[in-house]
C-alpha cells in the first residue's frame, strides 16, 4: 500500500453514509482524509487547510457543487476537483461539472479501488504541474538572470569599445605627436643655427650703427628674427620635447606685446580688451611658453563664442596669495557643464567635434602652468562665459634687460676653441670672442677639433651638440682624455633638452638661438666656473 499520510483530501458530502464509505476507503490506502457536508464548510476548510484534492459531491445542501467548484479555482486554481455524483450522471452532468472547473468527474458508487486510481491519477497530475511550475518559475530568473548577465556584458563592451576607442584615439594623437617632435626636432637644429647667425648679426649691427636709419632697420629685422626664435620654441613645446626656461617677465609686457598676435588670431568680429594692474612685480615663467599658453586660451575663447564676443586679458595680485601673480582669460561664450569642467584638463578630450581640435589646448596650458609652479582653475556655468585663471609665482629678481650687447659684459683674453659644423654660426661666435679681447680658433667638426687638440690647449672648448659624425657628446669625451679637466660649453639647436643633458651631464649647455652677449656671458661664466 502506497503511503499517503502527507496528502490531505477534503471530502465534500452531506450523506452521511456515502461520505463515510468513501473517507473509509481512501483512508484505507494512506490517505488523510478530512470532511465537510455542506459546500460552505468546505470553503472554510479549503482557507485553513489548503488540501490539494478535493472530493466534491454535486448535490449539496446550501450550494450546489459546481458553484463550489467554480468558486474553488478562482481563489485556489492549485486545488484539484475530483467531482462527484450518484444522481447526475449523464453527459450532460458530467460536461456541467468539468466546465465549472472540475480536474474530473467519477460516477457514484464507485469501487474503491477506482476511487483511490482516480485519486492518484490526480495526484500525478498536481506533482506534474508543481514540477512544471517549478521549472518555469526556475527557467524564469534564469532568463533573468540571463538577461542580466548580457546587459552587464554589453555595459562592459560598450565601455571597453567609450575606453577603446579613447586609447585608439589617444594612439593616433599620441603618435602624431611623436611625429611632430621628430619633425620638429630635426628643424629646429638648422632653424635655430640660421637663427643664431641671424640674431647674432642683426644685433652686432644695431649696435654698431652709426645711421640712426640703419640701426632702426637693424632693429625691426632683429625683433622679427626674435619672434621666428619664439615661434620655433612654441613649436619645441607643443611637441613637448623642450623644457622650460624660467625667468623673471613682466606680465604685462608681455600681454601688450601681444596685443598683435591676439587680434589678428582671433579675427575682427572678437572685441579684445586688457585690464592690467600697475605696479606688478615680474613673475617666474617661461616668457615664450606663457605666451603659447595665453594664446591656446583666447582660440578656445573664440571658439565658445562662436566667432563673436568679447576677450578680456587681465593681471592682478593674488589676493589670497600675496606671492602670486594671476592671468585672468575670460569670455562671454557658452560656457562649460561641470561634467566638461571635471575633464577639461584631460589630455585629448575636446567638446569640438573631429577635425576642429585635438583635445590638447587646455592639457598643454595645464602642464605649462604646473611646470612653472603655479596652478589653473576653472570659473564658468552654461550661458554665462568662462574665465580661465593663471596663477605663477612672484620672481625675486627683475627681468633682464633685452638690449645687453657684447659691451655689457666682461671681456677675456683667455684662449676658446669653437666647434661647430655651420660656418654662419662660427664667424659669429668668433666675432663676438675675438670683439671681447679671446684669442679664437674654430673648427667645422669634431675629427678636426680633436687633431688640433693633439698639441693645442685652449682654456675653453665650446661645443655644438649636434654635428655630422660624432655628436658633442663623444667629441667632449675624447677631448678630455687628452686634457684633463678641459672646460667645456655646449650649444645646441636640438629641441630635445632631457636627451642632452643625460648626454652632457653637468656641462654647460646654451640654447641656440642666442644673442651675443647671452655667448659672451656663458663664455665667461664658463671659464670663471671651478674645474671639474
Amino acid at each position: 500500500m502506497t503511503n499517503h499520510d502527507n496528502v490531505i483530501i477534503l471530502n465534500v458530502d452531506d450523506q452521511d453514509a456515502p461520505r463515510y464509505v468513501k473517507t473509509r476507503d481512501l483512508q484505507e490506502r494512506g490517505f488523510t482524509v478530512i470532511e465537510a457536508r455542506t459546500g460552505a464548510e468546505a470553503l472554510r476548510l479549503i482557507e485553513t487547510e489548503r488540501p490539494p484534492i478535493v472530493l466534491l459531491d454535486v448535490e449539496l445542501p446550501d450550494i450546489t457543487g459546481y458553484d463550489v467548484c467554480s468558486f474553488i479555482k478562482k481563489k485556489w486554481p492549485g486545488v484539484m476537483v475530483l467531482m462527484t455524483s450518484s444522481t447526475f450522471t449523464t453527459s450532460i452532468h458530467r460536461t456541467r461539472g468539468l466546465d465549472s472547473g472540475a480536474d474530473s468527474y467519477l460516477v457514484q458508487p464507485a469501487e474503491p479501488l477506482e476511487l483511490a486510481a482516480a485519486v492518484n491519477a490526480m495526484i500525478r497530475i498536481r506533482q506534474a504541474e508543481d514540477a512544471m511550475r517549478t521549472l518555469n518559475a526556475s527557467l524564469e530568473q534564469r532568463i533573468k538572470d540571463r538577461v542580466a548577465d548580457l546587459e552587464a556584458a554589453n555595459l562592459k563592451l560598450k565601455h571597453e569599445m567609450e575606453q577603446r576607442e579613447r586609447a585608439e584615439t589617444a594612439l593616433v594623437q599620441s603618435q602624431k605627436m611623436e611625429a611632430i617632435g621628430q619633425l620638429t626636432g630635426g628643424l629646429a637644429h638648422d632653424f635655430n643655427n640660421l637663427l643664431t647667425a641671424v640674431v647674432g648679426n642683426l644685433d652686432m649691427i644695431r649696435m654698431r650703427a652709426t645711421d640712426p636709419r640703419i640701426a632702426r632697420q637693424a632693429e625691426h629685422a632683429f625683433r622679427a628674427a626674435e619672434r621666428g626664435s619664439k615661434l620655433t620654441a612654441q613649436l619645441l613645446a607643443f611637441s613637448r620635447t623642450q623644457k622650460l626656461a624660467t625667468a623673471p617677465v613682466d606680465l604685462n609686457g608681455l600681454i601688450s606685446g601681444m596685443g598683435e598676435l591676439v587680434n589678428q588670431t582671433l579675427g575682427a568680429e572678437i572685441t579684445v580688451v586688457t585690464e592690467l594692474q600697475d605696479g606688478l612685480p615680474h613673475a617666474l615663467a617661461d616668457a615664450n611658453q606663457l605666451e603659447l599658453a595665453i594664446l591656446n586660451l583666447s582660440i578656445n575663447a573664440r571658439d565658445a563664442m562662436s566667432g563673436a564676443g568679447t576677450l578680456t586679458i587681465s593681471t592682478r595680485l593674488d589676493s589670497s596669495n600675496r606671492q602670486r601673480l594671476v592671468v585672468c582669460v575670460a569670455d562671454t561664450g557658452t560656457g562649460m557643464p561641470p561634467e566638461v569642467v571635471a575633464r577639461a584638463f584631460d589630455p585629448f578630450f575636446t567638446t569640438k567635434p573631429p577635425g576642429k581640435g585635438t583635445g590638447l589646448g587646455l592639457s598643454q596650458v595645464y602642464g605649462i602652468v604646473r611646470q612653472l609652479g603655479g596652478d589653473v582653475t576653472i570659473d564658468t556655468a552654461v550661458g554665462k562665459g568662462t574665465r580661465i585663471s593663471i596663477a605663477l609665482p612672484i620672481a625675486h629678481a627683475e627681468a633682464e634687460s633685452e638690449n645687453a650687447g657684447p659691451s655689457d659684459v666682461s671681456r677675456g683674453s683667455e684662449t676658446v676653441l669653437i666647434v661647430d659644423d655651420d660656418p654662419d654660426v662660427r664667424e659669429i661666435m668668433s666675432g663676438v670672442l675675438s670683439d671681447l679681447g679671446y684669442r679664437v680658433k674654430d673648427v667645422e667638426n669634431g675629427e678636426s677639433a680633436l687633431k688640433l687638440l693633439s698639441d693645442y690647449r685652449p682654456d675653453l672648448l665650446v661645443l655644438d651638440f649636434g654635428m655630422p659624425g660624432a655628436n658633442g657628446a663623444d667629441v667632449a669625451t675624447s677631448a678630455r682624455q687628452l686634457i684633463a679637466g678641459l672646460r667645456i660649453l655646449f650649444v645646441s639647436g636640438y629641441s630635445d633638452t632631457s636627451a642632452i643633458e643625460r648626454a652632457v651631464g653637468k656641462a654647460s649647455l646654451l640654447h641656440k638661438p642666442f644673442r651675443p652677449a647671452e655667448f659672451a656671458a656663458a663664455v665667461r661664466s664658463s671659464l670663471d666656473a671651478r674645474r671639474d
